[in-house]
């Protein structure tokens, strides 16, 4: 199984989600806090997770801001997830790869995932 490429933006949103052990629920529910809008849902979370959309400016300032991050590399994911287009038909590689990131965190929540907060601003090199 391919793990979930951590260049873009739907992977590093769901690993800094389940590193903090948060449910998309969650995660939605922090950013209706910080925003004080009330209308972001789980369902936009999963959206963002998938690939299907990519959150706006000002999503993503508050993504950084809930999930610690910090917003840099989140603008350069987006970027690189705007380019690389909606996953289309070939969504199921997407759903598998975040459900094996979801199995490693349940395995072993300590252990990093994809990319750790040291090295921001890095290009994380490939695992097998």
């Amino acid at each position: 199984m391919t793990p979930p490429d951590p260049l873009l933006l739907g992977p590093l949103i769901a690993q800094l989600r389940l590193a903090r052990g948060w449910s998309q629920q969650r995660l939605a529910a922090e950013l209706c806090a910080a925003s004080g809008a009330a209308t972001l849902t789980r369902h936009e979370i999963s959206r963002w997770e998938r690939q299907a959309r990519v959150p706006g400016d000002r999503w993503l300032r508050r993504l950084a801001l809930v999930l610690d991050a910090p917003a840099g590399p989140l603008v350069e994911a987006a970027g690189r997830s705007r380019h690389h287009g909606p996953v289309g038909a070939g969504g199921s590689r997407s759903r598998s790869a975040l459900l094996a990131l979801a199995q490693r965190w349940v395995a072993d929540p300590h252990a990093p995932l994809l990319v750790a907060p040291a090295r921001w601003g890095t290009r994380p090199t490939p695992t097998g």
